[in-house]
């Protein structure tokens, strides 16, 4: 029994540490997304997700995903909560999104903290490619989003 519950300790580290390598994120879809404390349709209500929310994977299990917001709660969401786009979220009070990936760049527009910002392309070399709704696009240091 001892040496049973070390392989699932053993295992368990192995996906902590997997995770903590590298995150996994995912956007609530086009309808706002009810968070539950358990992976229940019986589990208690703690959290609504607003379209395009983007949300850390910490685990999936038999069509619930347990997630971490950007103020660092967690909840359980349906996978059909979970929309194709992906989306991050500013966490600078302001956020300079430039014309190429390039600090001396002109800037293309600026975006507030909590904003939503398509992620076009993955980040590369600290940037990542955003566009807003109204289809501005350009290049923001990823220190400047949550999501990513």
């Amino acid at each position: 029994m001892a040496s049973a519950c070390l392989r699932l300790l053993a295992c368990l580290g192995v996906m902590v540490a997997a995770v903590a390598m590298a995150a996994d994120y995912r956007s609530v879809g086009d309808a706002p997304a009810i968070g539950v404390d358990t992976p229940s349709p019986r589990g208690k209500k703690t959290y609504v997700y607003g379209p395009g929310y983007p949300l850390e994977v910490i685990i999936s299990l038999d069509g619930w995903t347990k997630v971490r917001d950007a103020s660092g709660d967690f909840a359980w969401l349906e996978d059909k909560s979970f929309g194709d786009r992906r989306t991050v979220l500013v966490k600078a009070a302001v956020a300079d999104i430039r014309q190429s990936p390039d600090d001396a760049a002109p800037v293309a527009f600026q975006a507030e903290q909590n904003v939503l910002l398509e992620l076009i392309d993955q980040p590369v070399s600290g940037w990542a490619k955003v566009r807003l709704r109204d289809g501005q696009s350009g290049f923001v240091k990823i220190v400047q989003l949550w999501g990513t």
